[in-house]
């Protein structure tokens, strides 16, 4: 069976997600163990390890999402979906918001996660990322009072995706995923950077909110 570039790293990306989880998976297992057997379940050292591990299978799980699969339209619970997102941003100077009440195939979510990531280089000191969906546009707001509003590997996503695509580093690969993706799905996309926030708007072929 053929599969293309963009196909095969996504499989890629699936796989190393897959059989990073469970290590992780155990390491935390094994501390909750280690804790138990030693009596010393709330030390700093304990805490640390424990809450790296945590932040570690929080990213992978949302990677696995955003770096997977664009054909995949299997559900994905809303509950799930924004814990992902708000679990991917633990501990860090951004947080995230879903503002969706409704569940959305993988692909969607997949759009979402990609928009997120994207956006994260206008909070160069921290902000707040929100998620919403109205009719058929997903739209994903960044806002802080410190705002980057101008980006050169912004173009990409503002009517420029199905145009030849800049190289660019692995920093900046949401953007080309992202444009890819819309570019094959027929998904409109428009970036637009305001006084108090910059907003991407994704405008999804078939799907009415």
């Amino acid at each position: 069976m053929h599969q293309d570039g963009a196909s095969l790293a996504a499989l890629i990306g699936s796989r190393i997600c897959h059989d990073l989880i469970s290590p992780i998976g155990a390491i935390s297992n094994g501390l909750e163990l280690v804790g138990m057997t030693s009596g010393v379940r709330d030390g700093p050292e304990m805490s640390l390890i424990q809450q790296s591990c945590d932040h570690a299978a929080a990213r992978i799980r949302f990677f696995r999402i955003a770096f997977g699969t664009a054909s995949d339209t299997r559900p994905i619970a809303c509950a799930e979906a924004r814990k992902t997102l708000a679990d991917h941003y633990a501990g860090t100077r951004i947080s995230a918001e879903w503002h969706i009440d409704r569940d959305l195939g993988r692909n969607v979510t997949q759009l979402a996660y990609l928009s997120a990531l994207c956006l994260e280089t206008a909070l160069p000191q921290g902000g707040l990322i929100g998620v919403s969906l109205s009719e058929n546009t997903l739209t994903a707001t960044a806002r802080a009072e410190t705002l980057r509003k101008t980006w050169p590997i912004w173009s990409v996503l503002n009517g420029a995706a199905c145009l030849d695509l800049p190289d660019v580093g692995p920093p900046d690969v949401q953007f080309l995923l992202l444009a890819r993706i819309c570019c094959e799905a027929g998904v409109e996309t428009e970036l637009e950077a305001l006084d108090d926030r910059v907003e991407l708007r994704l405008v999804l072929p078939g799907l009415n909110g």
